[in-house]
């Protein structure tokens, strides 16, 4: 162990047993625990409510991070049960968890995958593959890019032959995105087949429309002659009205289809549903009815954009993105290789762009292979790929309809909304309705499928990267139980569970996820989380990643420290607040933790909580208290109060306390480019405080401390 290390200890356990003696009570503030009888908040078993994932890997990275060591370092952080993500929908594409099974074409092998539920050769490798009728289609993050992009398609499981009801209640669309504003009286579309028959082509008054995560703020106006009924298909020109509206977004608005097939032939009713279009031009029409497109103006870096309401999942194994990035772990690989903890796992079907038979086959396969499943997340970011709640609701009712016909007793959940702080929000129906999430449930409920949402889960990334400062960890216990009501409120069933089920300081990659601020925010997402009454916690990522440079510093997203391939030089600070959590805080493999709510009134002059406070009476019948220090300078003295209020009692530790603390004294990241590393570099400072008189603990400067013994006789 490195001297610095050795010294920081000494130094947290003079302060430890210093904070031992008595001092006036005046002195040293008191953390209230409520422990009342029936007074608890939450109730939770760590084997399966804390866990942590794995997402897209290259095919190398799966080869390396799938080894005894790799794995071995990768269950060291503590975390319970496993969440496996599925990017390769987040990125717009079709993923074959097998390739073993049937085109809907046989001969072109082409068509509309269905993976085969028979057992073959293990699964090691799930392959992305490119959708043709992405076509100019942009929604979603880095699209999957493939050889054979087409026209743009929706999905015909949207179509009344999939849904059941009016093609009017699923209206399809498209955006389009000048970048800036432009003028625009006309349009000219190219038609493929299937097309639209009825249609209106809008502009957009007010802020960016496909903002769909912050909500966007303004409305959609119908052009003078721009509805169209009873048309036929081919290129078209429009004029949309005489005089020019100076407009940046426009939007194709579908609701009847002519329902002819596409070049793909009429042997699938697939091919004949829906809308498809090669081509959309925007621009003028002059007096003598010349058409000239918008012109991009030469300061504007990117092109055109264009934003569809779905996607056909169409596709051949021409579209077999092999390059070796992007894969998945195959099945047999992730539940033999003791990723998964021996606990069930929670996995991801393809929805937004996949079928219901493929994905029915794919739980039949897991099952036939007797692997455990804790639950099913349907689709993946529905938010992201612009997806309206109506048309994620119409999807999720046919694969629940399919996968429970494999097994009705399996638990389906979503929409795996991307890490929002606030209620999504969309354009309102026509009942004024812009809320997402009670959309959806609005959907299922009348549809008679409500029962068919056995958890919500949802991703949290709750800073902007770039802007992160110490003093956003005051904001995270609010973020967090704040959006856990904002779903309650949407309508959620309180019955139902929420979950986050992928979570980190940000969507993309940041200097603070490295140093000890990443530490102690881990500890107040965790017991923010479930004490706003969240029911599932999943931390990301599990498996080590390299240092990267990052606007904030050098960083890396995981526990370790590790060079590109997978070799660990260290720990940090995520991965040693991990371990005070999973192992001093809370008990894995003993049952259900009970939560009870807790008061600290320890604040600086701008009124921010400086000492958050986390309890948990744990199976073993011990006390176990989480404080976080959240003082950049200063370390703060308590003492505890169990106060049993129904029989006006208050008692506090009685015995010997174990005290486990890890913060800036244990643990100072130096951002020195690629050999960025921490120094001291842990591990956590652990030490037991023997019961004294007027006993007192002090918490040291920017620390994560875990107090856990028995308290004095209470009435349980």
């Amino acid at each position: 162990m490195k001297l610095k290390s050795i010294l920081a200890m000494f130094a947290v356990f003079l302060v430890c047993t210093q904070a031992a003696q008595p001092q006036g009570k005046d002195e040293v503030p008191t953390i209230h625990v409520d422990a009342t009888p029936g007074h608890e908040i939450n109730s939770f078993d760590p084997d399966v409510a804390m866990g942590s994932s794995i997402d897209a890997l290259s095919h190398s990275s799966i080869d390396k991070v799938y080894t005894p060591h790799i794995i071995q370092e990768s269950l060291g952080a503590g975390w319970g049960p496993i969440s496996y993500r599925n990017n390769t929908e987040l990125r717009m594409a079709a993923w074959h968890w097998t390739e073993n099974g049937t085109w809907s074409d046989t001969a072109g092998k082409r068509g509309y995958f269905t993976g085969s539920a028979e057992l073959k050769d293990p699964i090691r490798y799930i392959l992305p593959y490119a959708l043709p009728h992405r076509g100019f289609s942009t929604s979603g993050d880095r699209p999957i890019t493939g050889p054979n992009l087409t026209y743009w398609k929706s999905n015909p499981y949207l179509t009344s032959k999939f849904t059941g009801e009016s093609d009017t209640l699923h209206p399809q669309w498209v955006v389009v995105d000048l970048k800036s504003q432009k003028s625009v009286n006309a349009i000219r579309i190219a038609w493929a087949a299937p097309f639209a028959t009825t249609y209106r082509v809008e502009y957009w008054i007010g802020k960016d429309p496909l903002e769909f995560d912050r909500g966007p703020e303004g409305e959609w106006k119908t052009f003078d002659t721009g509805s169209q009924k009873s048309v036929t298909g081919g290129t078209v020109t429009l004029r949309l009205g005489n005089a020019p509206v100076t407009a940046q977004y426009f939007r194709i608005w579908m609701t009847e289809s002519s329902n002819t097939c596409d070049e793909h032939g009429s042997g699938d009713v697939r091919n004949c549903v829906g809308y498809a279009i090669k081509e959309i031009e925007l621009g003028t029409v002059d007096a003598n009815n010349e058409f000239k497109g918008a012109a991009q103006d030469v300061n504007e870096q990117q092109k055109f954009t264009y934003c569809s309401s779905s996607i056909d999942p169409w596709h051949s194994a021409d579209d077999a993105n092999a390059s070796g990035m992007g894969q998945h772990s195959g099945f047999d690989l992730f539940y033999t290789s003791s990723i998964t903890n021996g606990l069930p796992a929670r996995i991801p079907v393809t929805m937004l762009y996949g079928t219901p038979e493929d994905a029915a086959a794919q739980i039949a396969y897991i099952e036939k292979r007797g692997y455990p499943i804790a639950g099913i997340e349907l689709g993946e970011e529905p938010d992201g790929k612009h997806a309206l709640p109506e048309d994620y609701g119409a999807l999720y009712i046919q694969w629940a309809i399919a996968i429970h016909k494999i097994d009705p007793k399996l638990k389906l959940g979503g929409p795996i909304f991307e890490g929002v702080n606030e209620d999504i929000t969309v354009w309102p129906d026509d009942q004024g309705r812009k809320s997402w999430m009670g959309r959806f449930v609005a959907y299922l409920k009348s549809h008679g499928h409500l029962q068919d949402l056995a958890f919500v889960s949802f991703e949290h990334y709750p800073y902007e990267p770039c802007a992160i400062t110490w003093k956003s960890l005051y904001q995270e216990p609010q973020l967090t139980k704040h959006i856990l009501q904002v779903w309650r409120d949407d309508g959620v069933p309180r019955d139902v569970p929420l979950m986050i089920t992928e979570d980190h300081l940000a969507a993309a990659l940041t200097g603070p996820m490295s140093t000890i601020f990443s530490g102690l925010w881990l500890a107040d997402n965790v017991g923010s989380f479930f004490e706003g009454g969240g029911a599932v916690f999943y931390h990301s990522p599990i498996q080590p990643e390299a240092l990267h440079n990052t606007c904030l510093g050098w960083a890396t997203w995981s526990n370790f420290i590790a060079d590109a391939n997978y070799n660990i030089f260290g720990y940090t600070a995520l991965y040693y607040a991990a371990r005070v959590i999973n192992l001093d805080w809370v008990q894995h493999h003993s049952g259900i933790h009970r939560m009870y709510p807790t008061a600290s009134g320890i604040e600086d002059g701008e009124g921010n909580r400086l000492v958050t406070s986390y309890a948990v009476h744990r199976p073993d019948g011990q006390w176990a208290l989480m404080l976080v220090n959240r003082d950049q300078e200063t370390p703060h003295t308590v003492r505890i109060a169990f106060d049993d209020k129904q029989h006006r009692k208050s008692e506090t530790f009685v015995g010997p306390v174990a005290f486990t603390t890890f913060g800036s004294e244990q643990y100072v990241w130096k951002n020195d480019g690629e050999n960025s590393h921490a120094d001291p570099d842990g591990p956590p400072f652990a030490t037991s405080v023997p019961d004294t008189r007027g006993r007192t603990f002090t918490l040291p400067k920017a620390s994560v401390t875990i107090l856990r013994g028995n308290a004095g006789v209470l009435v349980r």
